[in-house]
């Protein structure tokens, strides 16, 4: 016999696959990869670019380190040409994605990633998918950005909605961690 709390709750549902796939719903063309990552008694090392291949299938052109401070947001942004490649080296974001290419077979489609030195480090963003990211650790998030295409200063490639705009059909607040 339990109390009125057994009733309130929700069953669980299952995320990963048994061997740690992820069973949500994934954006048509974002990558996302848990970097080689070497541990010994001297320290660690791990791997962010080891030239053009699976992962890397365009050269690399252009980076630049950010941060985001704890409990801080960036975004919405998008790009109409290049493609954004984070690689987080420090920290812990929560990255929110919405797919708003109309041609796209995922078209509509919204998608959370938590980036981390302990799991999923890096991801790609094509263009036409706006990106958000949520600081949800205790110290700065640093991440290092190697976009496909160098920064134009005189025409920046770059739109940008604020976090709670309604044209973006994801309830960020919801997600958000209680500070």
């Amino acid at each position: 016999m339990t109390d009125a709390s057994l009733s309130a709750s929700a069953k669980d549902v299952a995320t990963v696959t048994p061997d740690g796939r992820p069973l949500a719903t994934t954006i048509h063309g974002v990558k996302v990869r848990t970097t080689p990552h070497h541990v010994d008694h001297r320290g660690t090392v791990f791997e962010m670019y080891e030239g053009v291949g699976d992962y890397w299938d365009e050269p690399v052109v252009y980076a630049y380190q950010f941060s985001v401070r704890p409990r801080q947001m960036k975004g919405w942004g998008l790009h109409e040409r290049k493609s954004d490649r984070y690689t987080i080296i420090s920290g812990e974001m929560l990255l929110f994605l919405y797919d708003a290419r109309v041609d796209s077979p995922t078209h509509g489609v919204s998608m959370k990633l938590v980036l981390s030195d302990r799991g999923v480090r890096q991801v790609t963003m094509p263009p036409f998918v706006w990106h958000l990211s949520v600081n949800v650790g205790d110290f700065d998030a640093h991440l290092v950005n190697f976009p496909t295409e160098v920064y134009h200063h005189d025409a920046p490639d770059r739109r940008l909605l604020p976090w709670d705009s309604p044209e973006i059909p994801v309830d960020v607040r919801a997600h958000l961690p209680v500070f």
